[in-house]
């Protein structure tokens, strides 16, 4: 537990909080605080802790880290800023050995939860403490992930990245390791899943060789590990790191999605981080009870919609053979969406509003570095909902798209989620990308409870998507409609578990159609919190689960067809 309150004038870096309450860390402030003053605040937040260190630990080298801060944080150390990052979703880390004492070492981290222009989300902020959200879903904000003090020798390894290539059955492993500095020599070893010796050599550049691979499979996570381990001349071991990976290869060759030369249909869901009290603070058994009814329903995949999910949850889809469509947090790039569509004024566009380049940059540098060689990972989606049919839209996404496929050895597919104001008609990047993803709203948003409009326009929808992009494969990674859990209706009502269930077939039938339509992502997998709006009673219903995870009547649908496609 740590110390917390709300920014105030009289605060000093160098004397404990003056009003603090107690929250919970990892977790989300504003889903553990009552009242306006938390749940409604925009501005600045401080944290505070304490911790213990013996004298002989200052002899080390020593690293402050932090899982993920939402969405900015200035961290001081016994009143000393040792850091600063913006970007809620990603680690960020430093040394501290500078600032550090023997025994009691006081930690502050000043927390902004301020979206505007030039963050990702995006929001408009005018500077009075009230926020324009452009997303559906609630701001939850906090230090949201694990913090953590690790140490090291002087001499330590750094960074280890795993590139490979492989035949599916031979396998050449091309480790870039970074060193700081000095050691006499090093080790490198493969570990397979049983933790036999399959390749080793004696410094850090040589490739290995597998042979008789064992693949990374969809629903069979088979996972080697890299050992590495760094000696002084005398044989002192002074840094030791292991790091998991998995073999499997991805290609996209008529218009079907190949994981190890094998077709794959996406099946699962858009899924936020979100519950009761914790927000969207790491809860690890949440996480846990997820895999397994994802896995009892037949899903092999999510989107880690609309920002990236914690690290665990990452290696545990590495474990599962779960596949993932990673997305930063570039969402809200759209001036004026909303529940309720306004008209944009004086000219005024996305992209010559917002300024969210340098945001985007980093935040996709950031996704890369942590996840590339994550196996469960097949594609990146650099944005969601994006004014893809706005004057500057190409300019802004070309240079992003490169910027992606640059960072990532194993160049991966990359995507972003169009949304269904921005239809083909007036689409300007989808060609930019390697596999067009979809959010689609028809029987809901548009023909609404008509479900027999909303099959004609779906499919009309699809021919004329693929007319224009015909040497790529679709995914639907948003449809579904909202629905009040024990509501039913002989006339299958919209808001009625029925309606859910007969809109969903309505979609199922239409996709099995088309051979590209390559995946189905519902939207979403659990009711989830939202700012408060008229449209909004008691957060975003469209979960196929409620929020504390009781299924609707569409789950017995998806596991009779999940099971058996």
């Amino acid at each position: 537990m740590w110390h917390f309150q709300a920014d105030e004038p009289a605060i000093d870096v160098n004397q404990p909080l003056p009003h603090p309450e107690w929250v919970a860390v990892p977790g989300s402030f504003n889903a553990q605080l009552m009242g306006p003053q938390y749940t409604d605040r925009v501005g600045y937040f401080w944290y505070e802790t304490h911790f213990q260190l013996p004298s002989s630990q200052l002899k080390q080298r020593n690293v402050l880290r932090f899982g993920a801060v939402t969405h900015a944080a200035e961290v001081y150390l016994n009143g000393h800023l040792i850091m600063k990052h913006k970007g809620g979703f990603t680690p960020f880390e430093g040394e501290i050995n500078q600032f550090l004492q023997a025994g009691d070492n006081d930690l502050k981290v000043k927390v902004s939860n301020i979206l505007d222009n030039t963050t990702l989300p995006s929001a408009d902020y005018k500077g009075d403490g009230q926020e324009t959200y452009r997303f559906d879903f609630y701001n939850y904000s906090g230090i949201q992930r694990q913090v953590i003090i690790y140490s090291t020798n002087p001499s330590y390894i750094d960074q280890i990245t795993i590139p490979y290539e492989t035949d599916l059955t031979h396998t050449t492993v091309k480790p870039e390791i970074k060193v700081q500095g000095d050691f006499d020599h090093a080790q490198v070893t493969i570990l397979d899943q049983t933790k036999q010796v399959v390749a080793q050599n004696n410094d850090l550049t040589s490739p290995l060789k597998i042979d008789q691979t064992h693949l990374w499979e969809p629903g069979n996570g088979y996972l080697y590990q890299l050992q590495v381990k760094i000696f002084a001349a005398d044989g002192q071991l002074l840094d030791t790191y292991t790091k998991s990976f998995g073999i499997r290869t991805i290609e996209i060759k008529n218009n079907q999605f190949l994981i190890n030369q094998k077709p794959f249909y996406f099946k699962g869901f858009g899924k936020h981080m979100d519950f009761f009290a914790s927000g969207r603070g790491m809860n690890l058994p949440l996480m846990n009870w997820d895999n397994q009814i994802l896995n009892s329903i037949g899903a092999n995949s999510f989107r880690t919609s609309h920002y990236p999910n914690d690290e665990i949850t990452m290696q545990q889809a590495d474990r599962l053979g779960q596949v993932v469509i990673d997305e930063t947090s570039a969402v809200g790039l759209f001036i004026g969406f909303n529940a309720n569509v306004e008209v944009l004024k004086n000219n005024q566009t996305t992209w010559n509003t917002l300024d969210t380049t340098a945001a985007h940059q980093l935040a996709i540098k950031e996704l890369v570095e942590r996840d590339a060689d994550h196996p469960s990972v097949v594609m990146w989606s650099i944005a969601n909902e994006p004014a893809g049919g706005q004057p500057g839209a190409r300019e802004y996404f070309a240079p992003l798209v490169k910027l992606t496929k640059e960072l990532d050895w194993q160049k991966r597919p990359v995507t972003f989620t169009d949304i269904m104001r921005d239809d083909y008609q007036d689409d300007q990047i989808a060609d930019l990308f390697d596999v067009i993803c979809l959010n689609r709203y028809y029987g809901w948003y548009s023909n609404h409870g008509n479900l027999k409009a909303a099959e004609d326009e779906l499919r009309d929808n699809i021919i004329h998507w693929h007319e224009k992009h015909p040497d790529k494969p679709f995914i639907f990674t948003e449809f579904g409609a909202d629905t009040v859990p024990g509501l039913h209706s002989l006339e299958h009502s919209p808001y009625s578990e029925e309606y859910q269930v007969d809109l969903y077939k309505t979609y199922f039938k239409v996709f099995d159609e088309f051979s590209y339509v390559i995946g189905e992502q519902l939207w979403a997998y659990a009711d989830f919190h939202t700012q408060d709006n008229m449209i909004r009673i008691d957060g975003n219903l469209k979960g196929v689960f409620t929020r504390d995870r009781r299924p609707k009547a569409i789950v017995s649908l998806l596991k009779q067809r999940w099971l058996n496609k």
